[in-house]
């Protein structure tokens, strides 16, 4: 066969392959076909998809060929391409991966030649072409790589040559815990005392630490190692996890008991230090007992001059400090750079999301009136306990702080149980309080709403550090399998360390602080589980977080932002889709506990704090109020613009104007190749899917057919699942073979779910579950015959869809 008709995956076999290995490199010092992303997850409306096609915007990124000098340590990655292409043309995307890889070399080749590109400057040119029996040794490029690292001691060679653990499952880490673990090593074996890793919430930090600490271990280079953490589900989580192959090597310091013969140490913080000289127990090991102190969360005050965890680097101060965070921005609460240093890698959640490995998320903001133009009572009010309030004005700081809206706690849990009705009313949901006392309000409010709530007592649950029937239903509402708890009320309990992969909505009716608490609130909902359907997630914000500490440059920007006006659904429509620490019961909490939060007194209900005083009313209405919106459209860009809602007459008579008649209407888009074409006509005269799908009570259900011929003819509209059945009921498809009917059937569920936009977009074929009758083309030629019968069985799909009583009766 003519080389130049040979496919890219040829190219490799036939020629790229044997150069390799004609150039001394033995098999498992290269891999082929490596993968590196999994595909960013797309929403649209309520569909979530990951894009699967690698050679789409988003899709799964794989390296051709990627090279290691030496085990888990990546040199080079080389990009293949056809041998019609120039032997250059492959270079961009090999200088990305080599970048998301750290690998020095990105090399491109169409089997003819090779293209180098070295990324250390240490040879010149940067760029040079090779033949294609002259590809570089291991021999010459590992001394490269070692001087480009700075890595030239025989005991800093030795620690990067030490393999990652492997516990012979296949698990592997991801190329950005490659990365950090390699960038952490090597700082260390440069005698690098202080090493700082920023990775957001989701990303795998534990799994990441365990494999340092690992490789230091085996590599001899640290024989003492303690890992800090501030929540006692945390240390217990990493134990029985990520760290359980050290196995009987590895203690837990618990009953404030020192035991020197173990070699990994596990702790809370709050277990080993204390105000009080007796509690420091750390100070009964030597000074010089540890060579490696590891703090997870960084952020949380451990570098702080006068924090607890300073307090224990300052006196293991011959020993590396690794600082982990999810944080990064220097705030007064987290000033882990200045302790640290600049980090020495940085995985955002921003690009999480783009590499498909978190989830990306809406946001829905609501203001209510109250926190609009604030509350000022009248002149002698009386709260229900018998309180004059005083006169001032109260603002969104104020709220269930200072004062309490018993009317104001009841529209948020509405809105909340609205939007939950309206999307998935199992979905597992966190509702942060401002304190414990506000959040049995609002677990109080949110059962009164539920009907679940009513024969099932843990359908909604509050969960605080007071609470010990509450913490006990911790593990259940974390567990992916364990449908109850389905809503925790809290404040600060599960700010952190609570691994709930499944937490689909985090509503934010608190007052927060920092970036760093926003941040880790945040961090509950980035997990992303397909297995369990959880692709994206939901920010409700009552108090205006996202726009304050918004970051985008770290958190990427949120898909949808939605403010729903009074009377307007709280469910976005489809087509836009650091804290002090409190001793407590030692029994309990283990030395200073699980929880941050702020108790106060109670005095007739009302939780205060110490000289502080919380008014109650109950007999100020509190209503939604109006502001605008911000959505992502199809190109990525912010568009923002103003959401009145236009008034269902006033779009009546724009429809009528535009189509007449009903029999104009119906003759119009029966008449119309693509539907879609009607509704572009229909949005340049300012009227929008989603402008129509608002003005009708259950608009998100119907399909834009129905929209307009119920507005503007007064039509009784079918949903577009009753649709959807009628064309089951007839048996439309008896013509076609068995493939064409089950690709005709799952269209059909596709328009029952988001619309004849769907259906007419052959990029549909893409997604699941149309991957299972193999590509786009396959199904379109090879199951109906060609591209031509393939749209006329989607237009007579159509014609199924949209039959009128009087075409079924001719």
């Amino acid at each position: 066969m003519d080389k130049y008709q040979l496919s890219e995956r040829d190219i490799c076999t036939k020629y790229i392959t044997p150069a390799i290995r004609q150039a001394g490199w033995q098999q498992h010092e290269f891999r082929e076909e490596v993968p590196l992303t999994a595909g960013r997850v797309m929403v649209r409306g309520k569909l979530a998809t990951r894009i699967q096609n690698p050679d789409a915007k988003g899709g799964p990124k794989r390296a051709d060929f990627v090279l290691y000098a030496r085990p888990d340590v990546p040199v080079a990655v080389i990009e293949a391409k056809q041998a019609k292409f120039s032997v250059g043309h492959g270079m961009q995307q090999a200088l990305a991966y080599a970048e998301m890889l750290d690998a020095p070399f990105a090399i491109s080749s169409n089997g003819n030649a090779f293209l180098i590109h070295d990324r250390t400057g240490l040879t010149q040119p940067v760029e040079r072409e090779l033949r294609i029996c002259d590809f570089p040794s291991i021999a010459q490029l590992w001394p490269l790589y070692q001087q480009w690292k700075g890595l030239t001691e025989p005991q800093s060679v030795k620690l990067i040559e030490q393999p990652f653990h492997s516990d012979g499952t296949g698990r592997e880490p991801r190329y950005y815990q490659r990365v950090a673990i390699n960038r952490a090593i090597e700082a260390i074996a440069k005698a690098q005392q202080r090493v700082l890793l920023v990775m957001a919430t989701g990303t795998g930090k534990t799994y990441t630490a365990f494999q340092i600490i690992w490789r230091l271990w085996k590599a001899k280079a640290k024989k003492r190692i303690l890992f800090l953490a501030d929540r006692n589900i945390l240390v217990d989580q990493t134990m029985q996890q990520d760290f359980a192959p050290f196995g009987e090597v590895m203690h837990k310091i618990t009953n404030r008991e020192i035991k020197k013969n173990y070699e990994i140490y596990l702790a809370l913080y709050q277990a080993v230090t204390g105000k009080e000289e007796w509690k420091q127990i750390y100070r009964q090991f030597p000074a010089d007992f540890f060579d490696l102190v590891v703090v997870d969360e960084c952020h949380r005050g451990s570098a702080a001059d006068d924090s607890a965890w300073r307090d224990v680097l300052d006196y293991f101060s011959g020993a590396t400090h690794l600082g982990l965070t999810a944080t990064p921005k220097e705030t007064k609460e987290a000033s882990n750079i200045t302790y640290f240093g600049e980090p020495i890698y940085t995985y955002s959640l921003k690009q999480g999301i783009e590499d498909g490995f978190l989830a990306p998320y809406k946001v829905i903001r609501i203001a209510t009136d109250v926190d609009a133009v604030g509350y000022t009572p009248a002149k002698g009010k009386v709260d229900k306990l018998g309180q004059v309030v005083e006169h001032r004005q109260y603002n969104t700081k104020d709220f269930d702080k200072n004062l309490v809206l018993g009317k104001r706690t009841q529209l948020v849990a509405s809105k909340v149980w609205e939007y939950l009705k309206a999307t998935d009313p199992m979905a597992k949901t966190i509702v942060f309080c401002d304190d414990q006392d506000h959040a049995e309000r609002m677990r109080q409010e949110l059962a009164k709403l539920i009907p679940a709530a009513a024969s099932n007592r843990r359908y909604v649950m509050r969960i605080t550090g007071d609470d010990n029937e509450g913490k006990a239903q911790l593990s259940y509402f974390i567990d992916n399998d364990e449908p109850y708890p389905v809503i925790a009320t809290t404040s600060k309990l599960l700010t952190t360390g609570v691994d709930a992969k499944t937490c689909k909505l985090i509503v934010l009716d608190q007052n927060i602080n920092s970036m760093t608490e926003f941040k880790q609130i945040i961090g509950r909902g980035t997990r992303l589980r397909d297995d369990y359907q959880k692709l994206y997630f939901t920010i409700m914000d009552f108090k205006g977080a996202t726009r304050l500490f918004a970051d985008p440059d770290f958190d990427g920007e949120p898909v949808v932002i939605y403010e729903p006006k009074p009377g307007e659904p709280v469910a976005p429509p489809d087509t836009i889709d650091p804290p002090g620490t409190t001793e407590s019961d030692p029994s309990q909490h283990d030395f200073g506990g699980d929880s941050t939060e702020h108790r106060g007194d109670t005095r007739g209900g009302a939780s205060m704090g110490e000289g502080r005083i919380k008014y109650v009313i109950d007999d100020i209405t509190v209503s939604v109020a109006v502001e605008r919106s911000q959505y992502l459209d199809a190109d990525g860009r912010l568009i923002t613009e103003d959401y009145r809602i236009l008034l269902k007459d006033a779009i009546k008579k724009t429809l009528q104007s535009e189509f007449g008649s009903l029999t104009d209407f119906l003759r119009r888009w029966n008449a119309a190749e693509r539907k879609q074409i009607v509704l572009e006509e229909l949005a340049q005269h300012g009227v929008s899917l989603d402008i129509l799908q608002q003005a009708v009570a259950n608009g998100s259900e119907l399909d834009a057919f129905d929209l307009v011929a119920h507005v503007a003819f007064d039509q009784k509209p079918l949903t577009r699942r009753e649709r959807a059945h009628n064309v089951k009921k007839r048996d439309a498809f008896g013509k076609y073979g068995q493939q064409a009917r089950a690709v005709l059937e799952a269209l059909l569920d596709k328009f029952a779910n988001h619309g004849v936009q769907d259906i007419e977009d052959a990029k549909v074929l893409e997604l699941p579950p149309f991957d299972q009758f193999g590509s786009k083309t396959q199904i379109r030629r090879g199951i109906f015959g060609s591209i031509a019968q393939y749209t006329q069985a989607v237009h007579e799909l159509e014609q199924a869809l949209y039959e009128t009583p009087e075409q079924k009766q001719a």
